[in-house]
């Protein structure tokens, strides 16, 4: 009985666009830390904040992936402890009451509001292309 030639799947994707938004696991891969290790850094850095999916799912934005490769770095390269990182976090400016949207210098108080739609709208196209690549 003669058996079907195998072919090989080709992903769809050659790769993400750097502003890509990524799962859990890509994002362990390319730190090089294992996943639990994500979701207990999300317990200890309120900063931490990757949008959630139905289930739990976990997608990071590329500023999500700067963070925990900044975290990464204190912790294990220049040794600083947990309490020690979230310390230099919240002086650096990166506390939770920091504003997720940063107005720009062009913007002045009365189109606050606008930045902050433009960033959401960003936001949701970015959702918008990664449910496309993954349909």
């Amino acid at each position: 009985m003669a058996t079907a030639p195998s072919v090989a799947r080709t992903d769809r994707r050659v790769g993400k666009s750097p502003a890509a938004f990524k799962t859990i696991s890509e994002v362990a891969g390319q730190l090089d830390v294992p996943q639990h290790v994500l979701r207990f850094w999300e317990t200890r850095f309120s900063q931490i904040r990757p949008l959630k999916r139905g289930g739990g799912r976990r997608y990071y934005r590329p500023e999500d992936i700067e963070l925990l490769d900044r975290i990464k770095t204190l912790l294990y390269a220049d040794g600083y402890t947990i309490k020690g990182v979230q310390k230099l976090l919240r002086e650096s400016g990166r506390g939770p009451t920091t504003p997720d949207v940063v107005e720009t210098e062009e913007a002045t108080p009365s189109d606050g509001r606008q930045v902050k739609i433009e960033a959401v709208l960003a936001e949701l196209i970015a959702v918008r292309n990664l449910l496309k690549n993954t349909s």
